[in-house]
């Protein structure tokens, strides 16, 4: 049993296509936002031509919007990172798209590689970092619209995977 209490699925279900509902124009769940993910990652000519590095700071590019949601890429040179954060009102899926981000919340840290998404709710506060020497880029999907980031004054307690200076 997860000590996390996070919601963990066995297998891809994206590879049991005949378990599928077809793709809406928009989604409305959980399911289908990581669905939506999931679709973009797999079709890197969507994203993977506007992706930039930016050594002074965190690049990101709005990819997508649809009703009450957004679609943004975000690129991460080594040791960047984002600081310990929320969200305000906004659900989300974080994806990795290449390389490996390492999350952690006041549950401890956890790596993220290429195709791992995270799912979290409103009220959801986590510090994502690329603790390795690769570039990485990520996709974020917030329903509603990002409208706010509270950046969290303490930092968390968790251990660094390994020493990094932030840009």
């Amino acid at each position: 049993m997860n000590s996390d209490s996070d919601l963990q699925i066995a297998g891809d279900i994206l590879a049991v296509q005949h378990l599928l509902q077809p793709a809406k124009a928009h989604p409305s769940t959980v399911a289908e936002f990581a669905g939506l993910a999931r679709s973009i990652a797999a079709d890197r000519a969507q994203w993977a031509h506007l992706v930039d590095y930016d050594a002074t700071t965190r690049w990101y590019h709005r990819l997508r919007t649809g009703p009450g949601y957004e679609v943004w890429l975000l690129s991460w040179v080594p040791g960047q990172g984002t600081g310990m954060h929320g969200h305000g009102d906004s659900s989300g899926v974080l994806t990795v798209l290449e390389g490996e981000l390492t999350e952690r919340t006041d549950k401890g840290a956890r790596l993220l590689n290429a195709g791992a998404q995270r799912v979290f709710a409103p009220g959801y506060a986590h510090d994502v970092v690329n603790d390795s020497l690769e570039p990485a880029v990520s996709l974020h999907v917030y329903y509603p619209g990002l409208t706010e980031m509270p950046m969290h004054g303490t930092a968390c307690s968790a251990p660094r995977a390994r020493d990094a200076v932030t840009a």
